[in-house]
């Protein structure tokens, strides 16, 4: 830490600290994530090996970019380029949602950075707003691959633990404890990031493992099993979740319409059937993908 300049905390965790600093020498701003006492807790030294191993194979324009590692009496080190603010901070300083564009436009780049991870067969189980960090220049970096992992083949059979995703952004095979997920518990979490996105307020905010269900069929319906079978039923249940999201911004229909969709989707009717597209995109399936999702009109429209 010697070559570095400490300018203040950025943010604490269950795992270590994060520090705004700067190099002595070139007097670039970093961020130094220093984990607690690894050697004496398993879990911590799994945590920053993992991440450690990960970041170092995966370099993106959407990543958080890995400079520097150490270790300095028992504990861990990592520096990090240092990126402004986090999505959160924004919700923040938007209680009413940020515009259609930005959304869109953030909602592209968490795609491109879920899709990268995706096609080098990794997960990240911990996407929420804290870990979007974003540059004044409006680049999205994901961070935090603490919880990351790599996928298991199908002949494998890879057996993963529930514990991971924060709540509020948990899909259901991980409220109930399944233990043989994959990529798509990513999708589900983007989906819930951009309902946030666009009304500042999370989708499904329980309390509790319990009630985070409760929140999720309240807004599906009883009778929604997840699959793409259920569909019909959950749509129709869905349209008005979504009628009242939409009712807090300002402007017609038609105008939001025009905001968010491509040109081509000029009605009511289309935008709901594509937005409606979009939502069973994320949240029903067992095939979601962030690949599929990165390449439809929606996204690359931009």
């Amino acid at each position: 830490m010697e070559r570095y300049q400490s300018l203040g905390l950025v943010g604490e965790g269950s795992y270590g600290t994060v520090l705004k600093c700067r190099h002595r020498g070139s007097g670039r701003l970093v961020a130094i994530k220093k984990f607690l006492d690894s050697d004496d807790d398993r879990t911590v030294k799994k945590i920053a090996q993992r991440e450690i191993k990960l970041l170092r194979q995966l370099r993106h324009d959407n990543l958080v970019n890995l400079l520097e590692v150490w270790k300095r009496r028992r504990r861990w080190y990592l520096v990090f380029e240092f990126v402004e603010r986090t999505l959160l901070d924004e919700l923040e300083q938007n209680p009413n949602g940020l515009d259609l564009n930005t959304s869109r436009q953030y909602l592209f780049q968490i795609l491109r950075a879920g899709a990268f991870c995706h096609q080098q067969n990794i997960i990240h189980r911990d996407i929420k707003p804290e870990n979007i960090l974003i540059s004044h220049s409006g680049v999205i970096k994901l961070c935090d691959f603490g919880f990351a992992r790599t996928v298991a083949s199908p002949a494998e059979g890879g057996v993963y633990t529930d514990y991971v995703a924060t709540r509020w952004y948990r899909p259901p095979e991980l409220l109930v404890g399944d233990t043989k997920y994959g990529k798509p518990v990513d999708v589900w979490a983007v989906g819930c990031l951009f309902m946030e996105m666009l009304t500042s307020q999370p989708l499904f905010p329980g309390d509790s493992d319990l009630d985070q269900i409760h929140h999720i069929v309240r807004c599906f319906g009883e009778n929604h099993r997840f699959s793409v079978c259920a569909l019909p039923k959950m749509l129709q249940n869905f349209h008005s979740r979504v009628l009242l999201l939409y009712t807090t911004f300002s402007g017609t229909f038609h105008e939001l319409t025009c905001s968010f969709c491509p040109p081509r989707f000029v009605t009511l009717h289309n935008f709901m059937c594509s937005f409606d597209g979009l939502m069973c995109s994320f949240f029903c399936g067992s095939n979601k993908k962030s690949t599929t999702l990165l390449q439809a009109s929606h996204y690359t429209e931009i």
